[in-house]
């Protein structure tokens, strides 16, 4: 970065959005460059880039966009321009839990100073710094907002509905996806399993979402890409979950039925049980009756959760073949809204949620 600021190109790149984006935020709520020469462009400063961070992970948290821009405008003018060559001042993340008089900043400057020729590892501390504080302020309850008036309503424009009593992080999952913002999508799943747990966050964050983009998609035969690259992020959320060490062996072997393509459901089973220590086999889609049977007989696992999403493929023959084994697993699961609740096997253990199928898995394998 150079030391006269960041055009508006070289700005947008580096917060990963587009720069009609950054000249909206601009014209509507005054979070435009300010570093001017005249007969140059405006300049990006430092500052400025701060307070697009604080406006790009607000509006990513689910907070409103001009709710978002004001917190924005009260960041500290305290950080010079990085031209001046006595050097600048950076941030540091916040501790403060509520946004009343006494903590109206979103970030704390200390007094650390570096060369006006480091900018670039200045910037990176700025953006770092203001990130942490948004996110020390929206797990603390202090920035959730109440419901937007027209959030969650069914119909036209391009939305997903969720209804007034959404998680705020599922609302601006929701945005993120519509925008097809992979960077945004990536922050907020990441910190809603960091922060809440796999369960909390398929739950509350990444289900509805899915849910309600699948019902966009019934009602207009359109968003395939939004689906698409919601339920990549959302895989590559569940799979950066640590695994349990090499050495466990895995006693619990998840697939999903012959023909059953969904498997996010049991993505997020392994990631749940992997946060508790607990190793997982996952087979994926799509897996025929005779390969479950031979991964079955190889591994000798203690529980096997079978999954179907449609009726379709929840061919209760499956689950019968599993448990006339010689010597069948402990425990023999239908999870999933596919299966015929009255005509499983007597011995089949229907699971209904996520934190039952964790418990009931991490049971038997104990």
């Amino acid at each position: 970065m150079a030391n006269d600021g960041l055009s508006a190109g070289a700005a947008a790149r580096r917060l990963g959005v587009a720069v009609t984006t950054l000249r909206t935020w601009h014209q509507r709520y005054g979070l435009g460059p300010s570093r001017h020469e005249p007969g140059h462009h405006r300049r990006y400063t430092v500052e400025d880039m701060v307070r697009l961070q604080v406006m790009q992970r607000l509006t990513a948290q689910g907070v409103a966009p001009a709710e978002a821009a004001a917190w924005a405008r009260r960041t500290p003018e305290s950080i010079p321009d990085i031209s001046r060559p006595e050097g600048v001042v950076y941030p540091s993340p916040s501790t403060h839990s509520a946004p009343d008089d006494s903590a109206s900043h979103l970030a704390s400057f200390a007094g650390a100073v570096a060369p006006a020729d480091s900018a670039e590892p200045v910037l990176r501390a700025a953006a770092a710094a203001a990130r942490e504080s948004i996110l020390s302020l929206v797990e603390s309850g202090a920035l959730i907002p109440d419901a937007a008036p027209g959030d969650g309503r069914a119909g036209g424009g391009q939305t997903i509905a969720l209804g007034p009593r959404a998680d705020p992080a599922a609302r601006g999952l929701a945005r993120a996806a519509m925008r097809l913002d992979t960077p945004s999508m990536r922050y907020i799943l990441e910190s809603a399993v960091t922060h809440r747990g796999v369960i909390s966050a398929w739950n509350n964050v990444m289900m509805p979402v899915l849910i309600g983009i699948g019902e966009r998609y019934e009602a207009t035969e359109r968003f395939v890409e939004v689906e698409h690259l919601l339920s990549r992020s959302v895989t590559e959320a569940l799979s950066a979950v640590p695994r349990p060490p090499r050495d466990l062996t895995p006693r619990i072997l998840l697939a999903a039925a012959d023909e059953e393509q969904h498997t996010l459901p049991l993505e997020a089973l392994a990631a749940a049980l992997a946060e508790n220590g607990v190793p997982s086999r996952l087979l994926g889609a799509r897996v025929p009756s005779r390969a479950l049977l031979d991964a079955v007989d190889r591994t000798g696992p203690a529980v096997v959760v079978l999954w179907s999403q449609l009726p379709g493929t929840g061919d209760v023959t499956q689950l019968e073949r599993l448990l006339s084994r010689p010597h069948p697993p402990l425990v023999v699961a239908a999870a999933g809204p596919g299966w015929p609740i009255a005509d499983l096997p007597p011995t089949a253990t229907p699971l209904s949620g996520l934190a039952e199928a964790v418990q009931v898995a991490s049971a038997a394998n104990a």
